[in-house]
Order: C-alpha cells, then sequence, then structure tokens
C-alpha cells in the first residue's frame, strides 16, 4: 500500500462487539461516485469485542480506538480520514472530546459521532432518523438546522427499553409482579430461571445484581424471553409488545422535538433477529405515527463511518 493512497476508516463501536472497516481509494466529487465506487478497495474488516471502550473518558477512548486502528490495519498503511459511531456517546460535547483527543493522537480528520447516526448514512440517505435496538436502544435525528438530537440509550439498570438488556429486565419485573400477585410459574418463568441457572423467580433478584457489566450479561439472555413467547407465555408477549412500543416512542420524541422523522432507518441485534419484536414495532409506529416509514438496515452499520470518513476531508 502506497503512503499517498487515501485510507478511509470507519469504526462502529457497538454496546457488545465493534466493526472497523477500512477502504482505500479517492473521495467521490461531484459526478464522480461510479468512478470513485469502482476504484474503492478493502483495506481491513475487522470485529472484536468492545471490551475495554470508556466513553466517558476522552483520553482513554481515542487511546483505545488508535490501538484498534493500529491492530486492524495492515503494517505499513495510515488512515487518511476516521469516523467513528461510538456506543454512548450521549453528547455533542463528548463526542468532539474524543473527536479532539483522537485527532492529536492520529493526526488526520475525524470525526465521532453517537452509534445511531450511522445508520442514516449506512442506508444512503442524507436525512433521517435512527434507531438502533441491540444490547440497547437509542434513536437519533437532525433539526432542520442541523443539530443533532438522541433519545433514548440510558443504560440497562434505567432504560433502553426494547433493547435485550431492557427487555430482560422488564421480564423479570414482570415475572416478579406475577409472583406477587400469586401466580403460578408460566413458560417465561421456566426459561428465565433456566437462564440464569437460579432455582426460582425470587432468585432472579440476586443474579441481575450481580452483573458486573449488566449491559452484556442481562442482554444475552433476551433469547429465552422470545421463546418463552413462542412458547405461549402471555407476560413475555406482553413484554415484546411494550418493548415495541416503547421503540416507537422514541420516534415520537424526536418527532415532538421538530426532527423530521419520514424515514426511519432501523438496525440493531435484537430488533432485526427477533420478527416479534420488529411487528410490534412497525405497528406501534404506524399507528402514532402514519406517515414515518421503517427501513430496516440491509448493510452493517459501519458503511455508514466509512461514507463519513470518506467525506472528510
Amino acid at each position: 500500500m502506497q503512503d499517498s493512497t487515501p485510507i478511509a476508516v470507519g469504526i462502529d463501536v457497538g454496546g457488545t462487539k465493534t466493526h472497523l472497516r477500512a477502504e482505500a481509494g479517492g473521495n467521490p466529487g461531484p459526478g464522480q461516485s461510479a468512478v470513485a465506487d469502482h476504484l474503492r478497495m478493502s483495506v481491513a474488516d475487522h470485529v472484536r469485542m468492545s471490551r475495554g471502550w470508556r466513553p466517558h473518558d476522552p483520553v482513554s477512548a481515542a487511546a483505545w480506538l488508535a490501538a484498534l486502528i493500529d491492530e486492524a490495519l495492515p503494517q505499513g498503511a495510515r488512515p487518511t480520514a476516521v469516523a467513528v459511531g461510538g456506543h454512548a456517546c450521549e453528547t455533542p460535547r463528548q463526542c468532539e472530546e474524543i473527536r479532539s483527543a483522537l485527532h492529536t493522537l492520529l493526526g488526520v480528520p475525524c470525526l465521532v459521532v453517537g452509534d445511531a447516526e450511522l445508520l442514516v448514512p449506512a442506508a444512503g440517505l442524507d436525512k433521517g432518523v435512527g434507531l438502533v435496538a441491540g444490547t440497547g436502544s437509542v434513536a437519533v435525528g437532525r433539526l432542520p438546522g442541523g443539530d443533532t438530537v438522541q433519545v433514548g440509550g440510558w443504560g440497562a439498570v434505567l432504560g433502553d427499553e426494547g433493547g435485550s438488556a431492557g427487555l430482560v429486565r422488564e421480564a423479570a419485573r414482570a415475572l416478579w409482579a406475577a409472583h406477587d400477585r400469586g401466580d403460578p410459574p408460566d413458560a417465561l418463568a421456566d426459561r428465565l430461571t433456566a437462564a440464569f441457572d437460579v432455582p426460582e423467580v425470587p432468585a432472579l433478584g440476586a443474579a441481575l445484581e450481580s452483573a458486573t457489566q449488566p449491559s452484556a450479561e442481562w442482554g444475552r439472555h433476551a433469547p429465552s424471553v422470545f421463546a418463552a413467547a413462542e412458547d405461549g407465555s402471555p407476560l413475555a408477549r406482553r413484554v415484546i409488545a411494550e418493548g415495541g412500543r416503547a421503540l416507537a416512542s422514541l420516534v415520537v420524541r424526536l418527532a415532538g422535538r421538530g426532527v423530521p422523522v419520514d424515514d426511519v432507518v432501523v438496525a440493531g441485534s435484537t430488533v432485526l433477529v427477533q420478527p416479534a419484536l420488529y411487528e410490534a414495532f412497525t405497528e406501534a409506529l404506524a399507528e402514532a405515527l402514519p406517515s414515518a416509514r421503517p427501513r430496516p438496515l440491509r448493510v452493517p452499520p459501519v458503511e455508514g463511518a466509512v461514507a463519513l470518513a470518506r467525506s472528510l476531508r
């Protein structure tokens, strides 16, 4: 790889996994997109766990990203532009602090945004809402003036409704309420106690509280909620329906703040893998905002990061 070859690096830092993709080739100019696409060449496509990502410590986060780039790119290759979509990058100030620290380390144009902001460019759109429901849940859009508005994404303990960790938390709460009413255990109780390897519903509390990383540790048990719904559990079906409504409410909040919501690009390892949740979301969205069009993302979100990196000058 020649040192003069432009290399755009896009990074999608998720709650569980991180995806880096690097492409070489000139940035497209007006009327040159077809030529530019033809000249694009893959340099790296690298997936690793997000362990160690600390977005609330900008210096640490930038060092983590720089080390990832060094690890993923071939020897001698250096990025000429880097764009990052970061899980738990919750405010423009936080993103800018990470961007500044990363630019200091790399000395090239850098951009850092929340991970949900990758979805709209990944879908090839200039505007719209990005909605992520994977381990957590968050939605983001831009006001007509360009300012970013993000809603949701408050973590497994207090928020992230409709994400895998939030679904497990709400399933446990539904089971505790049923236990308090004296209802007999149903399929959800059987599935969730088995998943957490505890003997009975009351023991779920200690199991959840012992998690050192609640988002990841709770979220990996979400398939048990969907399996219980398929087994016929009314509790599980209600939890899923409420999760879908919670995701739709994120879009409603953005619309209420003046964000255009005509196109809603949807991604995430939970909502696109579990048809019951996606259907609950689209039904609730159609009821609340009939003009909003849900668009499942068919390419990896990291494509949006690469597109943003290629747009940097």
